[in-house]
């Protein structure tokens, strides 16, 4: 979202429309980036006042269309060396939230390799998170082709790997947008495992659009959520420019506001 703007200008176009919590995909080039860029992108949360609640681990380069680099054995240091600047950022910010991309699947490398590494870096990434109350989170994806986790069971298949090793802090985001472009049933999914979800993610289909500009019942199943037991936020995740971006939305003074950045 708000993808016109330069990436520190985003925190306080969030807080000018009335959000008061904000989640960012990895907000650096590298995978450890420098002490000035940090403290750059500390200070702008800070400027904005709005709270960081989520937080993509470093996903590898993700403009140029990687996603993860969790199941990559060759990129499994490289991930490792991130997390000490997430846990910085999650320490000083009250961060909790943090969203793990699973990766592309590899040419020349056996799945079973694959899945093992991320199921290790998984558990590695929980454990590194833990002591601050920390909780991992796995989503399915739509269109990236490569990408192998497209529907929840697919989620919750590593998630029950991960906590059978031992770290139980780690679970399903729920972003309704790719679960039912990718054919789930996503009331049925809410029905029997809303009370268990770590967080959820909306934007609208076709299209990826704000709610109402398609087909999918965001609000009833935001609601439908809630009831099953959901207690946790709710975030926009949807692809538009700032001038467009909360046009469609009239704000309550509620804390659950979040907004993706």
């Amino acid at each position: 979202m708000l993808t016109d703007l330069p990436l520190l200008e985003r925190t306080a176009a969030a807080a000018a429309a009335g959000f008061e919590a904000v989640e960012f995909w990895w907000p650096f080039d590298s995978a450890v980036p420098d002490d000035l860029e940090v403290d750059a992108f500390l200070r702008s949360l800070n400027e904005a006042g709005v709270r960081l609640t989520g937080l993509n681990f470093f996903a590898g380069n993700m403009p140029a269309g990687e996603r993860g680099v969790l199941s990559s054995p060759s990129r499994s240091q490289e991930f490792r060396a991130s997390l000490e600047t997430a846990v910085g950022i999650a320490r000083l910010t009250g961060c909790r939230g943090f969203n793990a991309l699973y990766g592309l699947r590899e040419d020349g490398v056996p799945l079973a390799e694959q899945d093992e590494t991320a199921v290790e870096n998984l558990m590695i990434a929980a454990d590194a998170v833990a002591h601050l109350g920390g909780t991992v989170l796995l989503e399915p994806l739509s269109g990236a082709p490569g990408y192998p986790l497209l529907t929840a069971s697919d989620c919750f298949a590593v998630i029950d790997r991960v906590r059978n090793g031992g770290m139980p802090n780690i679970a399903l985001l729920a972003d309704f947008y790719h679960l039912a472009v990718n054919g789930v049933n996503v009331p049925a999914l809410i029905a029997s495992h809303a009370a268990e979800f770590g967080h959820i993610q909306i934007a609208d289909a076709p299209g990826r659009g704000v709610p109402g500009s398609g087909n999918l019942p965001l609000a009833q199943w935001v609601a439908e959520s809630v009831a099953a037991g959901y207690t946790g936020l709710v975030s926009l995740e949807y692809q538009s420019l700032a001038a467009d971006a909360f046009g469609w939305l009239q704000l309550p003074g509620a804390e659950t506001k979040e907004c993706d950045v």
